[in-house]
Parts: structure tokens; C-alpha cells; sequence
């Protein structure tokens, strides 16, 4: 699907991109975005409609959790109106207190041991998930993908094929009965994070200095957003990610499209060469120029991705264009600093940008 297509999912982008979005504004978008981009319908992220495996387990481990919750509320809440029924204040009551019973053996254990009980239950029952779910060994065919968090900006490189793109997360399909997960090692660059996609898996922690590891097996093509689950700073809920399923056909073409060189054409050799001399090379990396920054998202393949600033606004080169005029007018707080270029360097700037497909 091109740009177009977007555009006539999203509507054309409005004056309003120089001011920040909300984060419900922020959400929809996304989540429109990755249904552009997958061919499909997108639904609102949820725990009840997983695709992965151990997205299936939680939800799993949620329903006997809310069937036991359940249960004890019914009888909880039958006993309580039993008693209002029962012993509700009648005409001709004397007003007196009604007899006390005091030193119930029988009561006193059964709300003692039948709580008891439950908790034991709910703790096995989800030791035997969680265990399920951590204790899944990598096999040789399984994808392996590395997420480093940033404020606020998700990282993402493929190790072993040679590719680095930011937060737009690219797997293969898992089929059942030839399965092909992917393992995501986990990592932070500066603050806490989270990493979660409702549907393909639970919630992992990203922390500084120390690596997690999470793995997901889709079993259904499409888009599925995520979100940075924990509080990491101004822009925390501007800090969404797209996971984009694909078959295994298609994944192979997208990884050879990704591996290629940057591409170099002559009618941008005056913005390509604007863009080397200034201090962007230090943040950004473009492969096979001399841009080889480690601080902001590698540009090699910029226009493939169908949203800027982890999913703040559309992809469009008029967004590109203001993101490197003054990126704190899309994302208050965003660590790139505003470029402050004549408006001529700024479309040439620009145009090399769009170029980067």
C-alpha cells in the first residue's frame, strides 16, 4: 500500500500538526495507521482478542482468575441481600439488639480455610503459566529481534540480518504446525520502560543495565499496536509501537527490501550533502553515507515506515518537513533539537529524507 492509500485512510494531514496531539487523538491514529499498512482491520488492543501464544495463556489464566473473582462475589453479594431481606427492620421491632453468637468453631474455619484455599489455587495456577510462558527454549528457527526503549522512541534491530529500523516491529507468521517465534531481547538506553502488545504477549519490564527477554509466535496476519506500559517521562504516551505480522513470503521481501544501501539519487546530491554537514550525522545513521549516529532512529529506510516520532504523526514528507523545522511542536519534549534552517535548506533537507525508501 502507498502513501496515497494512507492518505485516504487518514485524510489529509491539517495545520494542527505544529501543535502536540492527545494521547486519545494519538492512539486512533496509530492504530488507523497499522490497519493501513497491514491490509486489515485493526482492532482497539485487547487481552480478550489474542493471536500469539502466550497472548492465548494470559487470557487463559484471566478468565479462570475473573471465574473464581466471580464466583465469590455471587455469594458474597447473594448473602449480603439475603441478610438485608432476612433481617431488615420490621413494624413492631423492639429495637433490640438480636442474640450474638459467639466462639463458632465451624464458622471461623471456613472463612479462615476456604481464602486459604483460594489463594493457593490462584498462586499455582498462575505459577504454572508464568513458568509455561518464561520457561519456552529458542529454537534455531526462531527470529531474533533486539528492542532498546528511549525517551521516547523504540529501538529495533534484527542481529542477524543485518537490519536496524525504529518502532514499526516486523515478524514473520508462526504457523502451528511449522512454528517460527520470535524472541525480543529487551533493553533500555536511559529510563525504565515497558514493553507490551496486548495481543501477542503480557508486559516486560525494559530496564537500564539489565536485559529481558520475551518472545511471541503470531498466528494471524495483521497489525497490532503496542505501547510503552510504564510512566518514562513527558512523552510516555507518545511512545507507541506497530508490530506489522507478515507471511513468511512477504517477510523475506521486506527483510531484503530493508537490507539494501540507502538509496543515492542525483536530483537529491544537494540535500544528501546539506544533510552530511550538519549535526544530524551525530544522532542519526544512514548506511553508506557518513551519517553513522547511535542517539535517534537510523534513516536508511525512512519512508517505509508509516509513522514519525513513534507513531505522533503521519509519514508524509509536509510532517518531515516540520519534524526537522521543530520537533518539539509535534512531541513537546522530544530530544531532537529544532534545526533552525532557511526555508531553502529545509526542502532540500527534505527532499534527500523522502528519498530514503
Amino acid at each position: 500500500m502507498d502513501q496515497d492509500a494512507v492518505k485516504r485512510t487518514l485524510g489529509e494531514p491539517r495545520s494542527a500538526y505544529r501543535r502536540a496531539l492527545s494521547a486519545a487523538t494519538l492512539a486512533g491514529f496509530v492504530i488507523a495507521t497499522a490497519a493501513a499498512g497491514a491490509d486489515r482491520t485493526v482492532q482497539t488492543p485487547s487481552i480478550f482478542g489474542p493471536a500469539s501464544t502466550p497472548a492465548y495463556a494470559i487470557r487463559e489464566l484471566a478468565l479462570i482468575v475473573f471465574g473464581i473473582t466471580g464466583v465469590i462475589f455471587l455469594v458474597v453479594a447473594g448473602l449480603t441481600v439475603y441478610a438485608l431481606m432476612r433481617f431488615r427492620r420490621r413494624r413492631g421491632d423492639d429495637g433490640r439488639e438480636p442474640p450474638q453468637v459467639y466462639g463458632s468453631l465451624q464458622i471461623e474455619l471456613a472463612w479462615t480455610v476456604v481464602p486459604i484455599l483460594i489463594v493457593v489455587v490462584l498462586f499455582l495456577v498462575t505459577a504454572r503459566y508464568i513458568f509455561a510462558i518464561e520457561w519456552r527454549p529458542q529454537s534455531p528457527q526462531a527470529l531474533e529481534v533486539t528492542i532498546v526503549g528511549h525517551q521516547w522512541w523504540w529501538e529495533i534491530r534484527y542481529p542477524k540480518l543485518g537490519i536496524v529500523t525504529a518502532n514499526e516491529l516486523h515478524v514473520p507468521m508462526s504457523d502451528p504446525a511449522h512454528p517460527t517465534p520470535t524472541f525480543l531481547t529487551l533493553q533500555s538506553a536511559d529510563v525504565i520502560h515497558s514493553f507490551w502488545v496486548p495481543q501477542l504477549a503480557g508486559k516486560m519490564d525494559v530496564i537500564p543495565n539489565k536485559t529481558n527477554r520475551i518472545w511471541i509466535d503470531p498466528q494471524k496476519p495483521g497489525g497490532y499496536v503496542g505501547q510503552c506500559a510504564e510512566y518514562c517521562g513527558l512523552q510516555h504516551a507518545g511512545m507507541l509501537l506497530i508490530v506489522t505480522v507478515h507471511s513468511k513470503e512477504d517477510f523475506a521481501k521486506w527483510a531484503a527490501e530493508q537490507q539494501a544501501p540507502a538509496r543515492a539519487d542525483a536530483e537529491v546530491r544537494a540535500g544528501r550533502e546539506l544533510f552530511s554537514s550538519l549535526s544530524c550525522i551525530n544522532c542519526h545513521a544512514i548506511r553508506g553515507t557518513t551519517a553513522n549516529g547511535v542517539f535517534g532512529p537510523d534513516l536508511t529506510h525512512l519512508m517505509s515506515r508509516w509513522t514519525i516520532g513513534a507513531g505522533v504523526i503521519q509519514n508524509t514528507p509536509e510532517n518531515i518537513r516540520a519534524w526537522i523545522d521543530d520537533p518539539a511542536s509535534l512531541k513537546p519534549g522530544a530530544l531532537m533539537p529544532a534545526m533552525k534552517l532557511s526555508p531553502g535548506d529545509l526542502d532540500k533537507v527534505t527532499a534527500y529524507l523522502v528519498s530514503l525508501r
